[in-house]
């Protein structure tokens, strides 16, 4: 369902924030804010803010910040239709009437769930009583106790064509829906419709709210032809867009910020019992893509645990030639392998819980997986064997599509080739990372500090010293953390200066991306003063700078005023307008987020012009350049000129990453 921007906002009007966040935060007022504990990172001291005037919170420990429905979709772990239902619910707010085409739809649901919900209490009943005997000895030799399945809700299909028919059908459930449900198999080529599950251990199958969906059922006959077997797909199951014990497991792994996955129903059933309670598992198929990006919303590097065989290893390459062209910053997966020939549920038996979570935590990164894989299935004790494996990293790592994931990849990847290559080429040394650092794979080969340069590396710096003029006024941002821009010295000075601005824009200052680390942490101490004042009408200057001083910032406080830059006179005067510097800190704010962005383009047009020194690649270059110096331009237009800032230290920086001199 969609959700129109005037329900949403009459939910958040109904709900103050700090309602929602107080189920889950201690909080304590602070002024017009409230402040408390992370629940995002642990720490001792409060870093986190709720504002409801404002409607959001920020938490300056980890940088998350939003709104009531964002706070318990990261909190709860849950998505945006179950955060809008439920925060609706709370508020009193009806969700709008669906279309009768929909209502029906929502009818013949609730009448599914029912259904799946009668069949699963009666399994667990079937269980019990002496014609589940041979499905509970089963269990029990399995290890697992009274208290296990009543946790999972296991049960017993009895062998026979119609006795879960039989009791839907008592209970006024319509053979219809019965079939549609998929505990029935019927059609127009089957005259008298059956049970599907028959003489089978069950496993319910939840949705992410916990409701019955489908079931897994295992043989317990060696003459039944498959040994598990899964619900079809139906309006409410899709096997390949979830995952078994998800709903339990969802709360365990948001916390943790790690969630597992395993093969089976059992592998799951025994992580958990043995302290687990984030392990997930495939509905008896492969890993799909959407199974992953549902763990992905739990935590960002899933850990894929598979048997120690073959069929194991074949199993982590699905997922790993499945995730590639997924792959985004922070987003991967890693690769657990077991012993030789045993499952999860083997290794707790003989060696314990921590046999397992040594394997866990000795889990593989993706990368590392890839490239073992390449290498051990093919030799590479001849040049044209070694271009082969070379080539085929090459094709494997082109197969990623973010621009930044990409391009770390293939860095690694060049570092694991120049240790490999060091050891097999004539007369090769162990210089180790530094020679591979000074040293870079282009056209022409290999170009070394001392030698006669290359025609990239002599056309590179011949671009790089006719522009000089250009990349010093700003044409690539340092990027360094240590050193204090002017343009970001502004910023912040300009709310040191007119505190009034936080009133309005605290929520743009901290999220604001700064690179050095000492006006990041001066910003972060000013929002907490802010916090600390907010029962007063305003923070004025003087207050400010003198409790930044007790803060042990006086010394930064001078550094930041003393960065002087071009027109720049609004930034510490006191006669001016109060909208004049609003409309000034707003337009400069905006000209700086696009020059990051510029800088950011730059750099991934540099490194591609020095794998490929192409002339399409040196046009992108030049393009970004005149769209810098045209944003350049707009801030002399506007009277916010800044200065150019000298970037010969990123100059020669970035030259010596690439075992480059500067041109003289």
């Amino acid at each position: 369902m969609r959700f129109s921007p005037a329900l949403l906002d009459e939910i958040r009007a109904r709900l103050p924030v700090s309602q929602v966040v107080s189920r889950h935060v201690r909080l304590k007022r602070a002024g017009r804010e409230f402040v408390g504990l992370s629940p995002f990172k642990q720490e001792k001291t409060p870093s986190f803010t709720v504002n409801d005037e404002k409607g959001f919170y920020h938490c300056f420990a980890s940088g998350e910040h939003g709104d009531i429905f964002t706070f318990l979709i990261k909190v709860e772990g849950i998505g945006f239709p179950e955060a809008v239902e439920k925060l609706a619910d709370e508020a009193g707010v009806e969700l709008p009437r669906e279309t009768p085409q929909e209502q029906r739809r929502i009818d013949q649901f609730q009448r599914l769930h029912e259904i799946l919900e009668a069949s699963c209490r009666f399994f667990e009943k079937s269980l019990k009583i002496p014609q589940g005997n041979h499905g509970a000895r089963y269990l029990a030799e399995r290890g697992l106790s009274e208290k296990d399945l009543s946790r999972f809700r296991l049960g017993y299909a009895p062998n026979g064509r119609d006795v879960l028919k039989k009791h839907l059908l008592g209970l006024g459930f319509g053979l219809e829906d019965i079939i549609t449900s998929g505990m029935c198999v019927g059609g127009r080529d089957i005259a008298v419709p059956y049970d599907r599950f028959r003489d089978r251990v069950m496993f319910p199958i939840n949705d992410l709210k916990g409701r019955v969906i489908a079931f897994g059922g295992r043989a317990l006959s060696s003459r039944q032809k498959a040994k598990y077997l899964n619900s079809p797909e139906t309006p409410l199951f899709h096997k390949g867009r979830l995952l078994y014990n998800i709903a339990a497991a969802r709360q365990s792994a948001h916390n943790s910020q790690m969630i597992i996955a395993v093969e089976g129903y059992m592998d799951v059933i025994a992580c958990a019992r043995a302290g687990f309670d984030n392990c997930v598992a495939p509905l008896g198929t492969a890993m799909t893509l959407e199974q992953l990006k549902l763990m992905w919303r739990l935590a960002r590097e899933p850990v894929l645990c598979f048997d120690g065989d073959e069929a194991g290893r074949k199993a982590a390459w699905r997922a790993m030639d499945m995730v590639l062209p997924e792959l985004m910053p922070g987003f991967s997966l890693r690769f657990a392998f077991l012993p030789e020939g045993q499952d999860p549920d083997d290794l707790l038996r003989e060696q314990g819980a921590a046999a397992l979570a040594r394997t866990i935590e000795k889990a593989l990164p993706l990368v590392e997986v890839l490239w073992q894989r390449e290498l051990q299935s093919t030799r590479t004790d001849t040049p044209e064997r070694r271009a082969d494996f070379e080539q085929r990293l090459r094709q494997e790592t082109g197969r990623i599509v973010n621009p930044v994931v990409k391009s770390h990849y293939e860095k690694d990847i060049r570092r694991r080739l120049w240790e490999l290559w060091k050891g097999a080429r004539p007369g090769a040394n162990a210089t180790g990372e530094k020679n591979f650092r000074s040293a870079r794979v282009g056209r022409s080969g290999w170009q070394r500090r001392g030698d006669r340069p290359s025609p990239l590396v002599e056309r590179f710096q011949y671009q790089m010293a006719a522009s000089r003029e250009k990349w010093s006024k700003g044409a690539l941002a340092t990027g360094s953390t240590d050193i204090m821009t002017p343009r970001e010295a502004m910023i912040v000075e300009a709310m040191v200066n007119h505190p009034w601005l936080l009133e309005d824009y605290s929520e743009e200052f901290a999220g604001l991306t700064l690179r050095n680390r000492e006006l990041s942490h001066f910003r972060d101490v000013i929002l907490q003063i802010q916090i600390c004042f907010s029962d007063k009408k305003t923070l004025d200057r003087e207050d400010l700078h003198v409790h930044l001083k007790e803060a042990g910032l006086g010394d930064t406080l001078e550094r930041v005023g003393a960065v002087r830059v071009g027109v720049d006179r609004w930034v510490r005067a006191t006669d001016q307008p109060r909208k004049t510097i609003e409309e000034n800190w707003k337009q400069m704010l905006g000209l700086y987020r696009r020059q990051m962005e510029l800088q950011e383009q730059l750099k991934a047009a540099e490194r591609a012009y020095l794998e490929d020194d192409s002339e399409e690649n040196l046009e992108i270059i030049n393009d970004l350049n005149a769209r810098y110096l045209d944003n350049e331009n707009m801030y002399a237009r506007s009277g916010e000129a800044v200065g150019r800032e000298d970037n010969s230290e990123y100059f020669a920086a970035l030259l010596a990453e690439h075992g480059l001199k500067p041109p003289e």
